[in-house]
């Protein structure tokens, strides 16, 4: 069987790349929302994906507010195909 990539095995940054998957582009808000998760927490587990290179994050300005723009780069949307089909290989689907 093939292993299960330990940094997409964690539930909250799973949850960031299936989000990340299914749109262009999402700001911080929009996965905090989604995620139901905290900002503190988020923005640790971006930082592992960004770290990994799983995920691009853009930093601007919405007028006087900042903005966080996250999308899922090439690398990124490899390592999800990979750790989908290794999960495949342990479901025999």
């Amino acid at each position: 069987m093939k292993e299960l990539n330990p940094l997409l095995h964690s539930q909250l940054r799973l949850a960031i790349m299936s989000i990340l998957m299914n749109v262009e582009e999402a700001d911080f808000v929009y996965l905090k929302e989604k995620t139901e998760s905290t900002a503190g927490n988020l923005s640790v587990q971006l930082d592992k994906l960004l770290s990994a290179g799983y995920i691009s994050v853009e930093k601007g300005m919405a007028g006087k507010r900042p903005r966080t723009i996250c999308s899922v780069t090439p690398a990124g949307r490899n390592a999800f195909e990979e750790y989908v089909d290794a999960l495949k290989s342990y479901l025999n689907l």
